[in-house]
């Protein structure tokens, strides 16, 4: 999983989520904020790894032929995020790409795909927490795959269809600053993200593990 300020206030109050969050095999750092507040109680992050980042780290690493699968976001964004990644890395082998939905009711039929396309990697797009419960239901009816990764709004970005910030905003942590400037209606998850997160950290912080 790829851990943010918001997701986190999520498991605060979800407990599927939250045992789920404890129990994966990887979480990577997916926001300024863990960094600062894992400081804070002592606790060590090394660095943010945003979600976008190890994608295409991770995609330009792969040995060749391994077959990959993207899931999730708006209708064609799948498409054109592989195709992005394709340009970069024309070694990569993408089998499927599909918008699909996380809804129960759709997902025989997207294991049914998932399964006849056989890859080692699915990236799922459906936000979290959704993308990241719907792989944990399904991921035992799909033998092929190694490694299962929530991505969130990667596809977006590769895809070009939202804009990165600017790097120095990036290096400051002021990377929600620019979504909040160009996408004003997310201002109640930039509300969880840089209040509501920071608040439950200083509330519960003190009960934190010291390393």
């Amino acid at each position: 999983m790829t851990p943010n300020n918001e997701m986190l206030v999520e498991a605060a109050h979800h407990e599927d989520f939250r045992q789920l969050l404890n129990g994966t095999d990887l979480n990577i750092p997916d926001s300024t904020g863990l960094v600062w507040m894992a400081r804070f109680t002592r606790q060590c992050l090394p660095e943010r790894v945003t979600g976008v980042d190890t994608v295409t780290a991770l995609c330009a690493s792969l040995m060749e032929e391994t077959p990959v699968f993207l899931l999730g976001a708006n209708p064609g964004i799948a498409e054109a995020a592989a195709a992005a990644l394709l340009r970069k890395n024309p070694h990569m082998k993408v089998v499927g790409c599909f918008a699909g939905s996380p809804q129960e009711e759709d997902a025989p039929a997207i294991v049914n795909m998932i399964r006849a396309a056989a890859p080692h990697l699915l990236l799922v797009a459906f936000g979290a927490p959704a993308q990241d419960l719907w792989i944990a239901k399904h991921l035992k009816e799909l033998p092929s795959v190694r490694v299962a990764i929530g991505v969130g709004g990667t596809f977006d970005f590769l895809a070009g269809k939202v804009k990165r910030a600017p790097e120095f905003m990036r290096s400051i942590g002021l990377e929600w600053l620019w979504r909040l400037i160009r996408e004003p209606r997310r201002i109640g998850r930039i509300w969880r993200a840089v209040v509501v997160f920071p608040l439950l950290v200083l509330i519960h912080g003190k009960h934190a593990p010291k390393r």
